[in-house]
């Protein structure tokens, strides 16, 4: 992704030039005002922020809803797994596409035309008739989100790669935000609005709309926001040691990096999918296992919001303190033990500790973040961020196909919550084990060259 616009880019450096000038790389474009540079900066935060909103609303919204939207559309529970599949499925498919569509047309190109995929597939899903358009036109949504999903941490890597774990932390804390708001809202929305699930689907399409507008005028330039060290700086300026400051690395001249034979790879990506699958199953059938319980529909919306809202103040915490750890198996450990408690929770008092339940899932489903901030500590270049990000999340999210689809089989022919639950918190133990290999002091390149 970087070798094009290393060659060619035209974009707006965000670092100072060094007194005597240009930085190397840059060629005979000349460095703009500090104020333009200061204003490309600040532009290309609210379109993280703005699109990490837009991440999760398809997906809790329907959760949310979904006793509705499986009464209008005719679906029994397990066909309700099924449609709760679809957003890892997607997030595979889609995801792997993203570091090719990256150099073809430049990541914010490609974030930006996410984001109209999710406006487009989310205002068209509540009403394109029968269980099939719906599920198409969310998966149109859901590939938005793939790529957008994929390219973040690359984004954040490239252009603040001296705060990694903040921006990581502003990114996943904006994910939360808009997760938990979308569990929230959409039942009180829904019936203020005059009741109708597709009127409280189709109404998140508007953030979605105007999450483009961030990314407009990068699009324009036809080439994505410039880097700190100049023009393609990606592919080097995180690794001063190998490359001389303000000098470009040509990724041409490595070969790809062989990101299968890198066990860290391999950890990131199992740990990616099975903390995909305890978040997937949350946002698709917690709101279902406190309404079965005896729990009101809005408020199991609110209690699914209070598991989502807390990855708020927690998405901003964690990246920081696990880029402050040589090793970040202690988080992974602190992680798994809520989710195992939470679960066990749920199975013996659902309603009576409803809330200390959601919390402890919240804390448990910050694992998310953490995985996004490994991927950028796991690789030291741009070019290693960008396979390692693509991989660990396709791999991941193919491995959590399986877990939203099976738990609502074992729920539709067990009767109850039991089976389900026991699976969920099974999935955690092997959660933790490769969370904790995962997060070994290495990177994915000294893996790869010394095998």
């Amino acid at each position: 992704m970087a070798r094009e616009e290393t060659r060619t880019s035209t974009s707006t450096p965000i670092r100072r030039t060094p007194p005597g000038g240009p930085a190397a790389g840059d060629g005979a474009h000349p460095s703009p005002h500090p104020s333009a540079r200061a204003w490309t900066a600040r532009l290309l935060m609210a379109g993280i922020v703005l699109a990490a909103l837009n991440l999760r609303p398809a997906i809790t919204s329907l959760g949310a809803l979904l006793e509705e939207v499986r009464d209008g559309l005719g679906m029994s529970a397990g066909l309700a797994g099924l449609l709760t599949s679809v957003p890892p499925l997607c997030f595979a498919v889609f995801g792997i596409t993203a570091p090719r569509l990256a150099r073809r047309f430049g990541p914010a190109a490609v974030v930006c035309a996410g984001m109209a995929a999710i406006a487009a597939g989310l205002a068209i899903r509540p009403y394109a008739g029968g269980t099939a358009g719906f599920v198409a036109a969310s998966a149109l949504a859901l590939m938005g989100i793939a790529v957008s999903n994929v390219l973040m941490p690359v984004i954040v890597k490239r252009h603040f790669p001296d705060r990694v774990g903040s921006m990581t932390g502003l990114y996943s804390m904006a994910l939360a935000l808009g997760t938990s708001t979308a569990a929230a809202v959409t039942v009180p929305m829904t019936d203020a609005l005059g009741g109708s699930w597709r009127t409280g689907l189709a109404v998140w399409a508007g953030l979605a709309a105007a999450a483009l507008l961030p990314w407009l005028p990068f699009v324009r330039r036809g080439r994505e926001p410039g880097t700190r060290a100049g023009a393609g700086a990606g592919a080097g300026a995180e690794n001063p040691a190998r490359t001389a400051p303000g000098a470009t690395e040509d990724p041409a001249a490595r070969p790809p990096l062989p990101i299968t034979r890198s066990r860290t790879a391999w950890a990131l990506a199992v740990f990616f999918g099975l903390q995909a699958t305890a978040a997937y199953i949350t946002m698709g059938w917690m709101a279902q296992i406190f309404r079965d319980a005896g729990v009101p529909a809005a408020t199991a919306g609110l209690l699914l919001a209070v598991t989502m809202v807390m990855g708020v103040p927690l998405s901003f915490v964690i990246p920081r303190l696990a880029t402050r750890l040589p090793r970040q198996g202690p988080i992974v450990v602190v992680l798994g033990v809520c989710g195992l408690a939470g679960y066990a929770g749920l199975y013996l008092a659902p309603a009576a500790g409803a809330w200390a339940w959601a919390l402890l899932l919240g804390i448990s489903n910050c694992a998310f973040p953490l995985a996004l901030t490994m991927v950028g500590m796991r690789a030291r270049t741009g070019a290693g961020v960008v396979r390692l990000s693509a991989f660990a999340q396709s791999t991941g999210y193919l491995i959590s196909i399986p877990g939203p689809l099976l738990v609502g089989v074992l729920y539709q022919h067990s009767g109850g919550w039991g089976l389900p639950l026991a699976l969920m918190a099974a999935l955690m133990i092997p959660q933790t084990v490769v969370g904790v290999l995962a997060g070994r002091d290495r990177t994915v390149e000294d893996e790869t060259a010394a095998r």
